[in-house]
């Protein structure tokens, strides 16, 4: 499955959320996608199209230009059927240190993290 969006958003650390990370972006055809996570919690809220789902085992690649998201085939119906997402961004390269350090914070003991930048 595959998103294409003009840019990230991300915060590592939102102390007015309880110090939760954030990673969301909207499609040009009106899909949502948004990665939380809590530093206190152990699992992953994944929302794809505004239907949340709790993962673990998550894994992220980013690059200049991608974000792949991988789950295990078993948690597929978090992302409607598919076990991967590829989402093509055109973020600011200057932003991208603050996209590492929320996916960083985000699978930080319960999922892996490849940067390709």
């Amino acid at each position: 499955m595959q998103l294409t969006t003009s840019h990230l958003i991300v915060n590592p650390c939102d102390d007015e959320e309880d110090n939760m990370a954030m990673l969301c972006c909207h499609g040009d055809k009106g899909e949502m996608f948004m990665l939380t996570r809590y530093p206190d919690e152990e699992d992953v809220e994944i929302t794809w199209d505004y239907d949340p789902s709790t993962l673990d085992g998550l894994k992220i690649t980013l690059s200049a230009t991608k974000l792949l998201v991988e789950i295990a085939a078993t948690d597929a119906d978090a992302l409607g059927g598919s076990d991967h997402l590829e989402i093509i961004h055109s973020t600011d390269e200057s932003d991208l240190a603050e996209v590492q350090e929320t996916l960083q914070n985000i699978l930080k003991g319960t999922g892996t993290y490849i940067s390709e930048l």
